[in-house]
């Protein structure tokens, strides 16, 4: 497996296939992200497929995720950050069922990392994300996507308690904070992401019910 460094230095978006349906579904998304109502921009648009707007939004989130954290990778290694948590009460055990087929200890890059190459497989694995119109979504689809934002979760929860000092220095909160809130309500619209999994950022979601409330 590639160092993070240079993983995060190549980085390449997943992107959406031009003339599919989530390619329509993602500029609608962009349109309506632009406007600035973020909780009338996760609803799901009239008469179309549920299964298709997450699936836009899955990988929307999974580059926007990595993206923010490649902004940070020089203040998370091993040495600053040996285990992936969210604060002293929140530790994240990796599990693949391949590589790892228990739930592992890692430090917090080599947890990152992982992640973003299980996902990317994923997300390249058409029986799973399929990319055709017509072709239904397998049954393990929506599994699928719970796991992979419940993972991509604990992502913004160690930038948050680990990394925001930085993110602050570089000038980008307020970025961090717009997709998260964005990633939040999309979760909590579609029910994807169990409440107890959000837990490390609890305080902060609750102020954002307030705010769309």
């Amino acid at each position: 497996m590639s160092s993070l460094f240079s993983m995060t230095r190549t980085f390449k978006p997943k992107k959406v296939a031009e003339g599919t349906k989530q390619y329509q579904l993602r500029r609608y998304a962009e349109q309506t992200l632009g406007s600035g109502n973020l909780r009338s921009a996760v609803a799901l648009p009239e008469g179309e497929d549920a299964n298709e707007w997450i699936a836009v939004h899955v990988v929307d989130f999974f580059n926007h995720v990595n993206m923010l954290y490649g902004t940070i990778t020089e203040f998370c290694n091993p040495q600053k950050c040996p285990t992936m948590n969210a604060g002293a009460k929140y530790e994240f055990l990796w599990e693949d069922g391949e590589h790892y087929r228990k739930p592992t200890a890692l430090s917090a890059p080599l947890y990152v990392e992982n992640l973003m190459t299980w996902i990317q497989n994923q997300l390249d694995d058409e029986k799973l994300f399929p990319q055709k119109i017509g072709v239904p979504f397998p049954r393990n689809y929506s599994s699928a996507c719970r796991t992979i934002l419940r993972r991509l979760f604990r992502v913004y929860a160690h930038i948050y308690y680990e990394h925001f000092d930085q993110i602050c220095a570089l000038g980008i909160e307020a970025h961090l904070n717009t997709n998260y809130r964005h990633f939040y309500l999309f979760v909590t619209e579609f029910n994807l992401v169990d409440k107890r999994d959000m837990a490390p950022l609890e305080e902060f979601n609750r102020a954002i019910d307030q705010e769309y409330k």
